[in-house]
């Protein structure tokens, strides 16, 4: 009697189990990424027209004048010339004078780190809110880097030291000594360079917190300084909550 033949696909599994499995998992990642750009493109039509409005107001939103603090700015620097703590000092006070700005400037003089663009300094927040920040930022012994292109103008008011800038295309640099102002426009960029020791009142207009990823990223593709990084967070939140429960956004 001959052998029975045994069956050739006795062992094999059905395929279609396998691209069914396949062909779901792709729905689903088309259903998931669907589902978020819907989430978005909402979102956006929500905030767009919120945004704009709120842009065509930004002007009602500052308490600073940008030619009262050149001014205050050379007037502590007439009087106290290289002294950078006692300029300090002269600006703050008079700050804490002048009405409608009183009521909003941070006295506690809380200096932190700040890398940010490659650049390293430390900051004293003298105000924080959506639509302005004040700050003294500078260093004792120098240091280098990016700007940033920000959706806010920043204003770099020298009290010592200088700062040089560089925009390409140029052959030399923009120079910036004591009592100048370097008015990096919103949108814009440059590399810029503290080459000894300087500070500076630095001063920024229009959308603050979009700024704040330029001043973090430093922190998670560098320095991993993370204790740094809460404290800078801790206190520029404390003072725009502040601000905002007083009505300053």
């Amino acid at each position: 009697m001959p052998p029975k033949k045994q069956s050739s696909s006795g062992g094999n599994k059905p395929s279609g189990s396998g691209s069914s499995s396949a062909s779901s998992c792709r729905c689903r990642c088309r259903c998931s990424i669907t589902g978020w750009l819907k989430f978005f493109a909402i979102l956006f039509a929500l905030v767009a027209p919120i945004a704009y409005v709120l842009e065509q107001r930004l002007e009602s939103f500052y308490v600073f004048e940008t030619e009262h603090l050149h001014d205050l700015s050379k007037r502590a620097i007439s009087a106290h010339g290289n002294d950078t703590k006692a300029i300090v000092k002269y600006i703050v006070d008079e700050l804490n004078e002048r009405n409608g700005v009183a009521p909003y400037v941070n006295n506690d003089e809380e200096w932190v780190f700040n890398n940010a663009g490659g650049a390293m300094g430390a900051m004293y927040i003298i105000h924080a809110s959506i639509t302005e920040y004040l700050i003294i930022f500078g260093t004792a012994i120098g240091t280098e880097g990016h700007t940033g292109r920000h959706t806010a103008d920043d204003y770099f008011h020298i009290l010592t030291g200088t700062q040089t800038a560089y925009v390409p295309g140029e052959y030399e640099p923009e120079v910036y000594p004591p009592g100048s102002v370097h008015h990096l426009v919103r949108g814009t960029v440059k590399q810029y360079k503290m080459p000894e020791s300087c500070f500076a009142l630095e001063y920024a207009r229009g959308w603050i917190p979009p700024m704040l990823f330029f001043g973090y990223a430093d922190t998670f593709s560098s320095t991993l300084d993370f204790p740094t990084l809460w404290r800078t967070s801790v206190i520029t939140g404390r003072e725009m909550i502040s601000n905002l429960l007083k009505g300053k956004f």
